[in-house]
C-alpha cells in the first residue's frame, strides 16, 4: 500500500513546484476511487448538502451530518491527507465550540485536518484548533457559508482594496496556524501573488492555475449534479446521463419482461422441481408455470 500522505508531503510538493491535487468526496465509492486515482487529498465538503442531500446551500448542513459522511470517506481512503469541512455555525459563534466540534472531525472520523471559512475573523479559532494539536485548512475568497452576507457568488479580490484585503486574510489565516488555504473565485493573477507570497500550499478553486493546488467538487467535474455548472468547473464525464440511461434500460427491459434471465436467475434440479411440482405442497406448480403468457421460466 502506499504511504500516508502528510501535510509536510503536501508541503513539500509546494516548495518543489508540483502541483497538488484534491477532489470532494462524500461516501466510501467516491473515496475510494479518488484513492485509486492517486488523488493526494480529499476534502469533505459541506458542497455535500446541494450535491448529496439537496438542500439550497451549505446552511443547512450540521455536524452530524458532517461526521456521518466523513466516516465513510475514511473507511475508502487510507493514503490520501483527508480534510473535513466544518459546516456553519459550527465554530463562529465560540473558539471553545470551535475546538470540540474540530476534534470530533478527528476524533470520531478520522480526519488529518479540518476546514474553516473566512479570513481574520476566524483566526482566533484557527489559532486555538491547532493550540489543541490539530491541523487547520484556512479558506478564503467566495466563502460559501456566508453568501447571504457577501451578496451571492461573487468573484472576490476583483479590485486593488479587495485584492488586498483578500492577501491580508491570507497572511492572517497563516499566521495563525493554518497548514493550507482554499481560495475560491478569485482573479487568477491575485491568486497567483497570494500563493507566491504565503509559504503554506494554496489550493484554488475557479482561481487560476498559480495556486499551488486545484481542487473541485466531484458530483460537478463527473456531471453527477447538474443542477448548474460554475464556470470554473471541467466536466471530465457525464455520470448523471449514464445513470439515467442505464436506469431507462432497467426499466424498459424489467416491463418487457427481459430481466431477470438465465445469467440473473438460479436453477433447481429438474428431478428436486419434479417431485416438489407433483406434491401436495407444490400442485399445481407446472400449470403455474405454464401461465406466465409464454415466458420461458426454468433455466
Amino acid at each position: 500500500m502506499a504511504k500516508k500522505t502528510s501535510i509536510l508531503s503536501l508541503q513539500d510538493k509546494k516548495a518543489r513546484g508540483e502541483p497538488i491535487t484534491m477532489i470532494t468526496a462524500y461516501d466510501y465509492p467516491s473515496a475510494l476511487a479518488a484513492e485509486r486515482a492517486g488523488i493526494d487529498s480529499i476534502l469533505v465538503g459541506d458542497s455535500l448538502g446541494m450535491v448529496v442531500l439537496g438542500y439550497d446551500s451549505t446552511v443547512p448542513v450540521t455536524m452530524d451530518e458532517m461526521i456521518h459522511h466523513c466516516k465513510a470517506v475514511r473507511r475508502g481512503a487510507e493514503r490520501a491527507y483527508l480534510i473535513g469541512d466544518m459546516p456553519f455555525m459550527s465554530y463562529q459563534a465560540d473558539v471553545a465550540e470551535a475546538v470540540r466540534n474540530a476534534g470530533r472531525f478527528l476524533k470520531e472520523a478520522g480526519m488529518d485536518a479540518v476546514k474553516l471559512e473566512g479570513g481574520r475573523e476566524v483566526a482566533p479559532a484557527i489559532e486555538a484548533i491547532t493550540r489543541a494539536g490539530m491541523s487547520v485548512v484556512g479558506h478564503i475568497g467566495l466563502t460559501p457559508q456566508s453568501v447571504a452576507k457577501i451578496g451571492g457568488y461573487l468573484v472576490q479580490g476583483a479590485t486593488a482594496n479587495d485584492a488586498q484585503r483578500l492577501l491580508d486574510d491570507a497572511f492572517a489565516v497563516q499566521d495563525a496556524g493554518a497548514v493550507m488555504v482554499v481560495l475560491e473565485k478569485v482573479p487568477d493573477r491575485v491568486a497567483a501573488r497570494i500563493s507566491r507570497k504565503l509559504r503554506i500550499p494554496t489550493i484554488g478553486i475557479g482561481a487560476g492555475l498559480g495556486c499551488d493546488g486545484q481542487v473541485l467538487v466531484l458530483h460537478d467535474m463527473l456531471g453527477i449534479f447538474d443542477r448548474f455548472t460554475p464556470r470554473f468547473v471541467k466536466r471530465y464525464a457525464e455520470v448523471m446521463k449514464e445513470m439515467e440511461r442505464g436506469l431507462s434500460a432497467y426499466r424498459e427491459d424489467v416491463e418487457q419482461r427481459r430481466f431477470p434471465d438465465c445469467e440473473h436467475s438460479f436453477p433447481i434440479d429438474d428431478a428436486e422441481w419434479a417431485a416438489w411440482a407433483g406434491s401436495r405442497d407444490g400442485s399445481g406448480a407446472a400449470d403455474e408455470e405454464s401461465a406466465w403468457h409464454g415466458q420461458l421460466i426454468g433455466c
